[in-house]
């Protein structure tokens, strides 16, 4: 069989010197070879091991055993735990910064702020691996050291993935809502009359004629032949 229990030295001491099972039934149970089980027995393997029972360590029951012992081509079956432990998963731990990198925490922080708007103080902590109250000291200007700060972008400090920083700043930029729509970006640019885009184009420099008074025209005419009659 594939599985062996706990000790299988030890749990083939207990069923030698309190079972009559044979050395083959053993060896198959503790997973050892038959002359290995035959040198436990004769004192020449183990010699030391102290034996463990198997029934009490509820790897074996005693059913089990007087089947075995019934019918010497009978083979054990290890007994499967009745329970089953569930570990829980462990609690992602914070992000750790280097000591020689954590001077460089706030101006990391305040370049966030300065250019990022949209990413919120719990998507800072936890890139950056700072605390809320860090950050909102930045964002009022009570840091302690305030008046120092110099935005640098956290990824050039090595506080951060460029990878990490895209999908953090993406993820707040898809929670923001959308922009209002103004009549230009709805309609878009007005097509002009038609009056005018078929309209002739006047050569340039030169002016549209304007309406001719036709009375002084005729004045001019008149003023002529009077002229010419004087003299």
């Amino acid at each position: 069989m594939s599985d062996a229990p706990l000790m299988p030295k030890a749990t083939a001491v207990w069923l030698i010197d309190n079972t009559a099972l044979t050395f083959d039934q053993i060896a198959d149970f503790c997973v050892l070879h038959p002359l290995e089980v035959k040198g436990i027995a004769d004192g020449d393997v183990a010699g030391s091991v102290r034996g463990i029972d198997p029934v009490s360590q509820n790897q074996l029951t005693r059913e089990e055993i007087e089947k075995g012992e019934a019918d010497p081509k009978y083979r054990l079956k290890l007994l499967r735990p009745k329970t089953v432990v569930v570990t829980k998963a462990s609690k992602k731990k914070p992000k750790y910064t280097p000591v020689s990198k954590r001077q460089n925490r706030p101006d990391a922080i305040a370049w966030m702020v300065r250019n990022h708007p949209e990413v919120s103080d719990a998507q800072i902590s936890k890139l950056l691996g700072t605390t809320k109250t860090t950050i909102q000291s930045i964002r009022d200007r009570s840091h302690w050291n305030s008046s120092n700060l110099e935005p640098r972008d956290p990824v050039a400090l090595g506080l951060c993935k460029q990878m990490e920083l895209d999908m953090v700043v993406k993820k707040a930029a898809s929670k923001l809502p959308p922009e209002p729509v103004t009549d230009e970006t709805s309609e878009g640019p007005r097509l002009r009359p038609a009056a005018e885009t078929t309209a002739p184009a006047e050569p340039e420099g030169q002016k549209a004629p304007e309406d001719v008074d036709m009375s002084k025209v005729f004045s001019n005419f008149t003023d002529m032949d009077s002229e010419k009659s004087d003299s």
